[in-house]
């Protein structure tokens, strides 16, 4: 079987690459397993020099790496660029702080001496998507990697380009080979991956649907599992919001990367109050949404990354509309080559309809009108996702008691739209997924935390 890398823009093929037949990728799992047995004994100083080259090369080959991006999946190239600077954010966090996070704790107990040690798990497997090609593989790869582990990685399919320039940066910062991979394999290899006895852990960013196959096969064989899925996030719009500020956010949330990010701005929840105003501004401001080639630097919007893509959210519109719907803005094909989809706006949304109760994975935005707040917090929570919301507002304190005893998700964002941070856990609750990326809390998922008791 061939991986294809086309061209969201003209729907032409760039490239075909041969996927890894099993016993190629048995191979290199075998090889990996054996390399961690060394890198695990390496120094601490030695890793950090190896990471901190990786994001000197990630600065150098900026361009060309943004350039493999877009091309293969569509992102405008501002963001692109964006992206690999978050990489080499990320990098330098996890440098700075590593010795620190992995720093034994004394316990004071009963016994001579007792402590925590913290110790790698061994082979960490990667399922990664295509909407971040490289900053959702960096933020698992670089604390795992620091912490003694070694990784496979199994990339989107559509995106085999991207895979493959992330394993040669590794191999150019002199990492020793094997510690990082890259398989170009489809779907259907993963459960055997994961199954196999020299992988210890796996990582899943995806949908939630992949997520559940996933955590199947791990807690079949008991391997340890992270996973981040789909979200289907709130914003609460309160009378009291900054309104111009909040349209802003909101829109930049929604636009981000053409709409297709699991933590992207989707439902609107606005109160009765600012509810007329809001709408009014927020569709003017994606009306002016410039959409086109991801290579023109003025454009915020690219193509969808894949036709299906595109099939799936024009889908859902037209669903929700025949259901009952307003379409204020968007929702028609652009007529041009290329997978591209216009920034939309609905109303009138109600919990039958796709744009209440799905994940919309475009650049389409849901506008619903609460009656008051406790009614937007209601129907906020009323969704089988929790990964990140955020609410506008000028009373803070209300907010962040919202925020923290309320609002059902992994994060929320007070007068800002939801983003990543490599200081801050990232992740989900409840279909949204588990276990945490980023920060310290990220790195300790695949870390054994070890009990070390001297009589």
């Amino acid at each position: 079987m061939l991986l294809k890398s086309i061209n969201p823009s003209s729907g032409e093929t760039i490239r075909e690459y041969p996927e890894h037949q099993w016993e190629e990728i048995d191979q290199i799992i075998r090889n990996v397993k054996t390399a961690f047995k060394s890198w695990k004994t390496t120094t601490l100083t030695y890793r950090i020099e190896r990471i901190k080259e990786v994001a000197r090369l990630l600065e150098i080959k900026k361009e060309g790496l943004a350039f493999t991006i877009s091309i293969e999946m569509g992102k405008p190239i501002n963001e692109s660029r964006a992206e690999i600077d978050k990489c080499i954010w990320v990098c330098h966090y996890y440098c700075d702080n590593i010795e620190t996070f992995l720093q034994k704790r004394i316990i004071t107990t009963e016994a001579q001496e007792s402590y925590i040690s913290f110790q790698p798990l061994g082979v960490v497997l990667a399922v990664m998507p295509w909407n971040f090609p490289f900053w959702q593989v960096f933020r698992f790869a670089v604390p795992a990697i620091l912490a003694g582990n070694t990784a496979i990685l199994k990339h989107a399919s559509n995106v085999p380009g991207c895979a493959i320039a992330i394993e040669d940066l590794f191999n150019e910062a002199d990492f020793p080979y094997d510690v990082f991979r890259t398989v170009l394999a489809s779907n259907r290899k993963v459960e055997r991956m994961i199954a196999n006895k020299r992988v210890s852990a796996t990582t899943l960013t995806g949908s939630t649907k992949a997520g559940q196959s996933v955590a199947e096969t791990a807690g079949r064989y008991l391997k340890k599992c992270v996973l981040e899925l789909g979200g289907s996030d709130p914003y609460l719009i309160f009378d009291d919001a900054d309104l111009n500020h909040a349209v802003d956010a909101c829109v930049k949330g929604r636009l981000i990367n053409t709409g297709q990010s699991c933590i992207g701005a989707k439902r609107f929840i606005v109160t009765p109050g600012i509810y007329n105003d809001f709408e009014n501004l927020f569709v003017e401001k994606m009306k002016a949404a410039t959409i086109g080639d991801p290579f023109d630097e003025k454009n915020q919007l690219g193509p969808m990354a894949r036709g299906n893509i595109r099939e799936d959210i024009l889908s859902q519109v037209n669903k929700s509309v025949s259901k009952g719907a307003t379409l204020l803005c968007g929702g028609q094909l652009i007529d041009s080559p290329g997978y591209y989809f216009p920034a939309t706006v609905l109303s009138n949304i109600q919990p039958e309809q796709p744009a209440y109760s799905q994940e919309l994975f475009g650049p389409v935005a849901s506008l619903i009108r609460a009656t008051d707040e406790q009614d937007a917090i209601r129907i906020a929570n009323d969704t089988t996702f929790g990964l990140g919301s955020a609410i506008f507002t000028s009373d803070i304190e209300k907010a962040k008691q919202i925020g923290e005893q309320e609002l059902e998700a992994g994060c929320c964002f007070v007068n800002d739209f939801v983003r990543s941070d490599p200081r801050l856990p990232f992740g989900g609750i409840k279909e949204s997924g588990y276990g945490r990326e980023l920060s310290v809390f990220g790195l300790y998922e695949f870390i054994n935390i070890k009990t070390i008791y001297v009589r």
